[in-house]
């Protein structure tokens, strides 16, 4: 994309409304903009990253053998009456009536719908394990909207829901989120820690939640400093080798990690001191096991092989996708702007003539963008004809973590300079070799 061409609305001062670095960024760097309290259209630059991170979870969702579908946002109040959660939900729950008079809801998640179109469709223990699951806009009519993105009104959310025949084969389930939802962070160049937690109105007895560690987190969190050191990295998993899996959940939750709400100071205290962490995190995703608490109450059964009807066996697991993308700031960033990892960036290389119009830049700058392009990445080619200092602000302010600039001075001794905008090092290299450099970065994270 040429910069020129692209809607990129950014503003140069800090937007009064903005409390957290998140939400600071996102409306400088033109990525949102407010409609209403928690609510916000997503700008070209924030629907690119929304989308990065969207085909991340599709894609560890589609290994681990879920299998995708779409439910709408509006749905009938009377689903959530079998279940008895209609009532309990509280004022979160935005209500509707329509034209006829019927009590509909804007879906904050859901458990209720899919259980009505796994109990239409399915009916022998043959067609199990299930699970099905969607990315869709959620509405939760929060008290206090703030903080953009991280606490937004409106938001979108993976949300899926296995069926399985036993509570053996549920929990095979649980596990087999835990460790797709793990490969989905790291994916994205973050660390989640799964933590005990408590859970909530979705109900059950088993959860874990994904929290990423912020200064601005919500939730107050304990945790042993070994920890966030636990990483998949490239091991590869089969998601149907059960002892595999459930081996791979317990090295990532054996060690102490809890909320606030299921902190156990005497388990805590006996932590080797210095491994003793106290801090902040972001909720960035939930699994859940329930078991019957919905087949039950709403009729979702299934025949046995011995001719016995019973209830399925269910769970249901979700990741923040929204929020994510402000997860991601938060834990990615310095006094200059955003700093993406390469796994969710929205473009994976800025170009920057520092002389537009010279017919030298302007050539090299095309074969740059042309080669780029070639090799299958999306680089944005800052093309106006604006200072140097404003255009490598730019670049900065949104983060992109490769920038390649071009000027005469160096053009004339046959070299462009790359720069890590993590870690600010810059190295001047052939044009050819800038390309093959950001091809071979691009290509581990594919």
């Amino acid at each position: 994309m040429r910069l020129s061409r692209y809607f990129l609305p950014v503003l140069k001062e800090n937007p009064a409304e903005a409390q957290i670095v998140s939400h600071r960024y996102m409306l400088r760097a033109g990525m949102i903009k407010q409609q209403a309290a928690g609510i916000y259209s997503w700008l070209p630059l924030g629907f690119k990253v929304l989308k990065r991170i969207e085909q991340i979870v599709h894609e560890e969702q589609i290994r681990a053998g879920h299998i995708p579908l779409l439910m709408p946002t509006l749905q009938p109040a009377d689903l959530w009456r079998e279940s008895g959660r209609y009532d309990d939900y509280g004022q979160e729950m935005l209500r509707i009536k329509d034209r006829h008079e019927r009590d509909m809801l804007f879906g904050p998640t859901n458990e209720e719908m899919i259980t009505d179109i796994f109990r239409a469709h399915v009916n022998s223990y043959k067609e199990l394990p299930l699970t099905l699951y969607h990315i869709q806009w959620k509405f939760r009519d929060e008290v206090r909207p703030r903080f953009g993105v991280m606490r937004g009104r409106e938001f979108l959310m993976k949300d899926g829901y296995n069926f399985d025949l036993t509570k053996e084969d549920a929990l095979h389930a649980y596990n087999r989120h835990m460790v797709s939802y793990l490969r989905t962070y790291e994916r994205m160049g973050l660390t989640a820690i799964p933590m005990r937690a408590a859970s909530g109105p979705i109900g059950g007895d088993n959860t874990h939640e994904f929290l990423v560690l912020a200064s601005t987190g919500e939730s107050e969190v304990f945790y042993d400093a070994k920890v966030p050191e636990l990483k998949l990295g490239d091991r590869a998993v089969d998601y149907d080798n059960r002892a595999e899996v459930a081996a791979i959940c317990e090295e990532f939750t054996t060690l102490y990690a809890r909320t606030d709400e299921t902190h156990d100071e005497a388990a805590f205290n006996a932590i080797p001191e210095e491994r003793r962490k106290v801090g902040r995190g972001i909720e960035v995703g939930q699994i859940f096991y329930f078991g019957t608490k919905y087949s039950e109450s709403m009729g979702a059964t299934v025949v046995t092989a011995e001719g016995n009807r019973v209830p399925v066996e269910m769970g249901s697991h979700g990741i923040g996708v929204s929020r994510l993308l402000g997860a991601l700031i938060e834990a990615n960033h310095d006094d200059k702007g955003i700093i993406w990892p390469e796994g969710v960036t929205p473009f994976h290389c800025g170009i920057v003539n520092l002389k537009q119009g010279d017919a030298g830049t302007d050539a090299a700058c095309e074969g740059l963008y042309k080669a780029l392009v070639a090799a299958g990445l999306d680089p944005l080619y800052d093309d106006r004809d604006e200072r140097a200092g404003a255009k490598f602000a730019t670049m900065d302010l949104i983060g992109l973590p490769w920038r390649i600039t071009v000027g005469p001075k160096g053009l004339g001794k046959g070299v462009v300079e790359l720069t890590s905008r993590r870690t600010g090092e810059s190295v001047e290299m052939s044009a050819e070799d800038a390309v093959a450099r950001i091809v071979e970065i691009y290509a581990a994270h594919r």
